[in-house]
């Protein structure tokens, strides 16, 4: 073999010139040109190809190709133009998707991606997935951007994670990555698990993915409109966070800030509740991360709350985070004097401090994506990082056991890396 991997092609006209410029001066051998799924299944095999790459539309992808290309060998990165393009990927189950104005250097990363799960190996390790709340008070402290963070930490360390936006008054996980939320993912599971219809393949088929090669992760979108509440009733939540536990190793929930129950203003005690899903989604978590946000608006904000929180949930089972974390909002050595105000005022110790990085935060709002593929050595990023291998993942579990000793299938679910992440110095500080 000449070039350092043998490629076939079945994607668009106009997308092909410019891919086999890319794949010749990176060295690459192009063994094929197909112009359909079908003609690239026929000739796959004989071609000794080890990768291809095709357009994410049904001409150019379909059961055949990829049913083909696991016989031999082949891993398959699709191009995806749309969301359109995305969800047909999705649907026959492959899921190494890239946007369409993904350059060489991101194709190229999906395409050596590392091993990923074994098929034979199905759901969550152990067989019962983890469900982590991510909750703060009112005033926007940053709960989506920790959340969407915290699963793709979760991801890039190997594991199968599901990110559901289980906020009731102003779901915002689908837009922050660039999804579309036209069909409430979340909602749609609701539904289904109303009725006792809500499966591993259902979920699959209503949830979204966000495609990244330090680790994908699928994704329930919320609710766009805040009129539909009433469809996520406490006791639909509970069904679908169980069914989500057989689903993936973690399932990582944005919830809303409201803690209220009102029964004291509501007669008809059998009437659904609007803050409903977010108390049933903090009682049925393994672990609430809280957070708030690290100036003296914030502080005072998740103080008060805090006490609702306590009411709400057992206290062994919550993880404060001050977010945007700067001496410019506090004054001098800010870690210290958040951490002694919780101390004093709310009896909180060794709360997790991440910094504010608002560059970092900026593009990957501008980009819809997580601060791991837009800004890895961000201080905001590192501090999650650590938060999530030092607090989140039991002692030594960057990757599962399962991983240990096994064959692993040439086209992957998803993407599986191990990171070392190290410790933000105002987060090793303050563990006690």
């Amino acid at each position: 073999m000449s070039g350092v991997g043998r490629i076939a092609l079945a994607v668009v006209p106009g997308r092909e010139g410019g891919l086999i410029d890319d794949v010749a001066a990176h060295g690459y051998d192009v063994t094929a040109r197909c112009s359909s799924a079908d003609e690239l299944a026929s000739v796959l095999a004989a071609s000794r190809s080890d990768f291809a790459i095709v357009s994410s539309v049904e001409r150019y992808l379909n059961p055949r190709l990829v049913a083909e290309a696991d016989a031999a060998g082949v891993r398959i990165v699709a191009i995806a133009e749309t969301d359109a393009g995305r969800r047909h990927a999705a649907n026959i189950g492959l899921h190494e998707v890239v946007e369409g104005d993904a350059d060489w250097a991101r194709i190229e990363a999906v395409l050596l991606g590392a091993p990923l799960r074994a098929e034979a190996l199905p759901g969550p390790t152990g067989g019962r997935g983890n469900v982590i709340a991510v909750w703060g008070p009112a005033g926007a402290p940053g709960r989506t951007t920790l959340a969407i963070n915290i699963a793709a930490e979760l991801a890039s360390a190997g594991h199968t994670v599901a990110l559901a936006d289980v906020d009731t008054h102003s779901g915002s996980v689908a837009p922050t990555l660039g999804l579309l939320d036209e069909a409430p993912g979340f909602a749609a599971a609701c539904r289904l698990a109303g009725s006792g219809a809500l499966t591993r393949a259902e979920l699959e088929r209503i949830g979204q993915r966000y495609s990244s090669p330090h680790g994908s992760f699928w994704v329930l979108t919320g609710i766009g409109r805040p009129s539909r509440w009433p469809e996520l009733s406490a006791e639909r939540v509970v069904a679908t966070l169980a069914e989500c536990r057989k689903w993936v190793d973690y399932t990582v929930v944005d919830t809303g800030f409201n803690l209220e129950g009102d029964e004291e203003i509501v007669s008809d005690l059998a009437a659904p509740r609007r803050n409903a899903a977010t108390i049933a989604a903090l009682r049925e978590a393994d672990q609430v991360v809280a957070v708030g946000s690290a100036d003296p608006v914030g502080l005072s904000r998740f103080l008060r709350a805090h006490v609702d929180l306590l009411e709400t949930i057992v206290t062994e089972r919550i993880l404060v985070v001050m977010n945007r974390l700067r001496s410019s909002a506090i004054g001098s050595s800010p870690a210290a004097q958040v951490t002694q105000s919780l101390e004093r005022f709310g009896g909180i110790t060794a709360p997790v401090m991440v910094p504010y990085d608002r560059q970092a935060t900026d593009a990957a709002v501008l980009t819809g994506a997580t601060l791991y593929d837009v800004a890895a050595k961000s201080p905001a990023r590192v501090a999650i990082g650590a938060l999530v291998t030092q607090r989140i993942l039991p002692p030594a579990a960057a990757l599962p056991d399962r991983r240990r000793g096994i064959r692993w299938p040439s086209r992957a679910r998803n993407t599986m890396r191990a990171a070392e992440v190290p410790a933000a110095p105002t987060v090793s500080r303050l563990r006690g």
